[in-house]
């Protein structure tokens, strides 16, 4: 994208300087949007592993992120009309300082994560998790990492805008649009090099690092065109003269402020709940993720862009026919995820595709009207953007704990619209008379604005929520994810945010009675991972031990009657407990030992925070809780996965434990994982079956394959697996570790064949 003007005019000596002084900012912001990106991505990761991987806790994560941009945004402002009106040397300079705070961010914010999680494994039942209490200490940790480095990121915009304004007063109207493509165009490269490229050749830590050393580079440029502006004639410092905000629209002029909350609120609010909608097409991977992003970023770039390229020739109380189509196109991804749109198999980009529309018509308004309300003044426009950071906390707040939760994602996105049809509704009813008559070949606003609202009313009339596909069903949501139940008999299935993570498989069995029976003594009690359908809980408990089960989704374990007609009694035995935690997280705050722990990933294999169940950061979490000869049970679904993610797996039970062992599983599917710090003998089968008692016998034949135990024993401990045979498969990559997830970011190893 070539860097835009301020304002065409003719260029004099000075104007030559000052082109140069804006392609200095344009460079600087394109730079900034990259880095402000690439740390929320990987700072709200590094918190998922600190903290749980939870939705509340990623909120908080990014609500203290958005906090920190609006205080500096509004803070910066503030100092900018009180303290840098004449001086916009200095305002570069204390630009090139926030910069550089930025990029020591890049080593301190992780440092500060680490502590907080060793803080909070010592507060005890105080900091139970899920308590209200939890969310507090963790929201208040959070707070004073973050806000702190995110107050300078947004400071960057009040800064700049002052140095443009003194640098090139005739020009800086729109100031805060020319950086606010350029900050968008950064965080579109952010997002495509980050996920696409970085994170894969260098690990999160490693992808800081860049973004700092890009911070650091920017602070010291900065720096040095502070003394070159100063020395130059063309810096005027001739007072503001403030200038009220028009009134758009012929509505009072703090409306514009109004306005640009709800932008941010129904912008990200939508964002949300898009991420729910589209996931079962795009797929449950970080690049699915990342498209949207892209997607988003790449949209609002083209509007922005396009604003910029009318602005000196249309007014802004003209764009009133945008907010009616603002409305209704946010309603277009509604008809996009209709599981009965028959759109084929191949309809993953054509539905991601349906939210550009409103990404790009919200990227036109939201410089207009912060352009409109500052006329280029810091101050101004520090409180407009801050007023739309606050609407962009609030939106998805909204959306992941009260809309999604209780009416679905259909109807959320009708509740995030509705305030943009109010919107256009009062813009249409009220048009100022200062504005010229339309052209004879427009439509009326009132009939543009009825016939938005009767084809939006259409649309939800006629679109189906996902769930609609499957006849025989039950439906769960809650603020984590929205969870489906459904077939019949032996062919029932569970999805999460319409993936499919389990089916009745008598793997699950195995998962609990291979290593229990495995265990030369009786085992005293166990705990399973990820609760799924609920059977390895079941299996487990029918070896009469106490047994925990732990999952992080609400409506998971409350769908175990769907799949199990005993599932009242199971849930009813003292010796069953279900807790609703990250199971990381869960070990870390207990101090309960087991004889068995096992662990059942969510599929598939490469599955968004699920190499934090592979890594040894939390196979060392495990050992802290695995009784000297007790055993680990590390289920890895091969058949999905990679190569090179079956020997990073390897690799990391290998550095971790002394002794293990890896067998396949009857159908040849996945991998059984045996991990302990004793010697892990195998017996015959018919020692094996011999361990179990009665209930354990009968509830591992209950699904087959074989009639006995002991033949369904031999059926596995026949095909055991050599460790050097799997990490030889790709000997080159790495152990998982949380840094460096293998199985998550694998787009160049797949393409390139490439290995770090």
């Amino acid at each position: 994208m070539p860097v835009q003007t301020l304002q065409s005019r003719p260029l004099t000596s000075e104007g030559v300087l000052q082109q140069s002084n804006l392609r200095w900012c344009f460079g600087f912001f394109v730079i900034s949007g990259f880095c402000g990106l690439v740390y929320e991505v990987v700072w709200v990761r590094l918190a998922m592993a600190t903290f749980g991987v939870n939705t509340a806790l990623v909120s908080i994560v990014i609500s203290m992120f958005m906090a920190g941009l609006g205080l500096g945004s509004w803070g910066a402002g503030v100092f900018a009309r009180r303290v840098l009106a004449d001086n916009g040397p200095k305002a570069l300079r204390l630009y090139s300082i926030a910069e550089l705070m930025v990029g020591i961010s890049s080593i301190a914010v992780p440092f500060e994560l680490r502590l907080g999680r060793i803080i909070l494994q010592h507060v005890g039942s105080f900091g139970a998790w899920q308590s209200s209490r939890y969310y507090l200490l963790a929201g208040i940790w959070v707070a004073v990492t973050l806000v702190p480095w995110c107050t300078c990121m947004g400071a960057t915009f009040p800064l700049l805008m002052a140095f443009i304004r003194q640098g090139a007063r005739s020009t800086s109207d729109r100031s805060f649009s020319f950086l606010y493509v350029a900050n968008v165009l950064g965080a579109l490269v952010g997002t495509l090099a980050s996920a696409y490229v970085i994170i894969e050749l260098a690990g999160f830590q490693g992808t800081l690092y860049v973004a700092g050393a890009l911070n650091a580079m920017l602070a010291l440029l900065a720096f040095r065109l502070s003394f070159s502006a100063a020395s130059t004639p063309s810096i005027k410092k001739a007072p503001a003269v403030p200038i009220p905000p028009p009134r758009l629209y012929g509505l009072p002029r703090h409306t514009a402020l109004f306005l640009l909350f709800t932008t941010g609120l129904v912008s990200m609010g939508m964002e949300v709940v898009w991420i729910r909608q589209l996931t079962p097409y795009l797929g449950n991977v970080v690049y699915a993720f990342a498209g949207i992003l892209a997607v988003y970023l790449l949209a609002t770039l083209v509007g922005s862009h396009d604003y910029r390229s009318r602005a000196s020739s249309t007014p802004p109380g003209q764009s009133a026919s945008a907010w009616s189509l603002l409305a209704i196109f946010a309603v277009i991804p509604v008809i996009a995820a209709d599981p009965l749109l028959p759109l084929g198999d191949q309809s993953a980009g054509l539905r991601l595709s349906a939210i550009a529309l409103f990404c790009a018509m919200a990227g036109y308004l939201t410089p207009l009207l912060v352009d409109s309300w500052s006329s280029g003044d810091p101050d101004r426009a520090g409180t407009a953007y801050a007023v739309n950071i606050t609407g962009s906390i609030v939106g998805p707040l909204i959306a992941g704990f009260l809309l999604l939760p209780s009416i679905g994602e259909r109807w959320s996105i009708a509740v995030f619209s509705v305030p943009l049809f109010a919107i256009a509704a009062l813009i249409a009813l009220r048009r100022s008379s200062s504005e010229a008559p339309l052209p004879k070949t427009r439509l009326d606003p009132k009939v543009r604005f009825a016939l938005v609202a009767v084809v939006a009313i259409l649309i939800f009339s006629l679109s189906h929520d996902y769930e609609t596909r499957y006849s025989n069903r039950q439906v769960r949501r809650d603020y984590t994810a929205s969870v489906i139940a459904t077939g019949q008999g032996f062919d029932r299935r569970l999805l999460v945010n319409g993936v499919g993570m389990t089916r009745l498989t008598p793997i699950t069995k195995y998962i609990a009675h291979l290593p229990l029976a495995f265990m030369s003594r009786p085992p005293q009690n166990g705990l399973v991972i990820c609760f799924g359908m609920g059977t390895s809980f079941r299996s487990m408990l029918s070896w009469g031990i106490p047994t925990t089960s732990v999952d992080l989704v609400p409506s998971v374990p409350a769908l175990f009657s769907y799949f199990h007609a005993n599932a009242a009694k199971v849930e009813s035995s003292p010796r069953a407990h279900i807790a609703i935690d990250d199971g990381r997280r869960f070990l870390d705050s207990s101090a309960e030992s087991y004889d068995v722990i096992v662990v059942d990933p969510p599929l598939p294999p490469e599955a968004p925070g699920s190499s934090l169940l592979y890594s040894t950061e939390f196979y060392d979490a495990v050992k802290r809780h695995l009784r000297k000869d007790g055993i680990l049970q590390a289920w890895y679904p091969e058949a999905g996965g990679d190569a090179a993610t079956t020997a990073s797996v390897t690799k990391a039970l290998m550095q971790s434990f002394p002794y293990v062992r890896a067998f396949w599983s009857y159908d040849g599917f996945g991998i059984h994982f045996l991990a302990s710090m004793d010697p892990i003998p195998v017996p015959t089968s018919s020692v094996l079956a011999a361990r179990m008692p009665s209930a354990a016998a009968s509830d591992f034949v209950e699904w087959g394959p074989d009639a006995t135990p002991q033949q369904q024993f031999e059926s596995v401990i026949s095909r055991e697996l050599k460790l050097e045979d799997l990490v030889a498969q790709d000997p080159r990559v790495p152990a998982m570790r949380d840094d460096q997830p293998i199985n998550e970011y694998y787009l160049l190893r797949h393409w390139l064949h490439y290995y770090r």
